[in-house]
């Protein structure tokens, strides 16, 4: 009977897990939302970061959508953020992607490999020299001067940035 017991409580697990568990021992997450504007229009490309004030804080981030909307994802897509207070930053750069792309398959072909994804690197260096589409401050969590509590229950965040 006890062999029994072990195969049913491993048939419970196994199913809990396929149904998803939610709890990830992490705590719960809250969602996060909002729009991003620079100068009343909407910011049509980029990211969102909200990075926790408090060290052992996890952080969330989120990519802008071309209506200039965002939702924020810690762990999977949409899942939110925990509640607490963030500095947030938000970068939004026009990176020459197929330049990316091709420089990364160009460096696959020398490796004899074939590329299945942009190269980080390539990604990076193309990133550094794309001049930013809003104020470069807010790339900077020390500089952007934005803050905000994220409290237990839906958030929505909008963010109108200026010169």
């Amino acid at each position: 009977m006890p062999a029994r017991r072990v195969v049913t409580s491993l048939a419970v697990a196994g199913i809990l897990s396929i149904l998803g568990c939610s709890d990830d021992g992490l705590g719960k997450r809250y969602a996060v939302t909002g729009k991003v504007t620079y100068k009343g229009q909407p910011v049509k490309r980029g990211s969102v970061i909200f990075n926790p004030e408090k060290e052992e804080g996890r952080g969330a981030s989120s990519d802008i959508a071309e209506d200039g909307t965002y939702s924020l994802t810690t762990q999977t897509p949409g899942d939110g953020a925990f509640p607490g207070t963030y500095k947030v930053t938000i970068v939004s750069k026009n990176v020459d992607m197929d330049k990316v792309e091709a420089a990364s398959k160009k460096l696959a072909e020398k490796a004899g490999v074939k590329a299945t994804m942009p190269d980080p690197a390539m990604l990076a260096r193309q990133s550094r020299v794309t001049k930013s589409e809003i104020p470069a401050k807010y790339a900077s969590q020390d500089r952007s001067g934005l803050t905000r509590e994220v409290k237990a229950e839906s958030n929505t965040f909008d963010f109108a940035l200026e010169d």
